[in-house]
């Protein structure tokens, strides 16, 4: 039983500058690791999905956060670091991965043993997808190294409540 990547909002408008909602440089630094670690996932046979954030031009989000990541725009899209590994891009349009789209489904006909999930922003998209992973009776593996966000404090205690809370594997 092969297991999913769930690659959570590695897009160009949360990692690329000039865009409003960039998380800045030092968020970068775990583009390298997630490249790392979609290579050895995809040659055990992995399967790899890239969840990203694609709003409708009027979402309610916008009332909390920039506009930002909006259907269509260039934002929307996988970084190019991570473009050579093979995987099923699923938009989304909420915090979790889960919500208003077909990846329920897909992983009920893959049948994971278990879910790793990488990406931004480990507070709020991240943590709210383990969530709901962890719902379904999904084994969780969260790779810190391999998730950040604006702020270290909230980083750290999503990593912290994910694990004491949720039952996610933090390695």
């Amino acid at each position: 039983m092969a297991d999913a990547v769930l690659v959570i909002d590695m897009v160009r408008g949360f990692l690329e500058k000039g865009y409003p909602l960039y998380l800045g440089d030092e968020s970068r630094r775990i583009i390298p690791q997630v490249a790392r670690l979609l290579e050895k996932e995809v040659a055990r046979g992995s399967r790899v999905f890239y969840l990203c954030d694609n709003h409708d031009p009027d979402d309610l989000e916008f009332r909390m956060f920039a506009r930002h990541c909006v259907a269509g725009s260039v934002e929307t899209e996988v970084i190019p670091e991570l473009g050579e590994y093979p995987g099923a891009y699923v938009p989304k349009k909420r915090y979790s991965a889960f919500y208003g789209n077909d990846l329920a489904r897909r992983l009920g006909r893959l049948k994971p043993a278990k879910l790793i999930v990488v990406g931004v922003c480990t507070n709020i998209c991240v943590m709210h997808t383990v969530a709901d992973a962890r719902d379904r009776d999904y084994e969780v593996e969260v790779p810190a190294r391999c998730v950040t966000t604006w702020d270290a404090d909230d980083h750290k205690y999503a990593l912290k409540h994910m694990e004491k809370v949720l039952g996610a594997k933090v390695v």
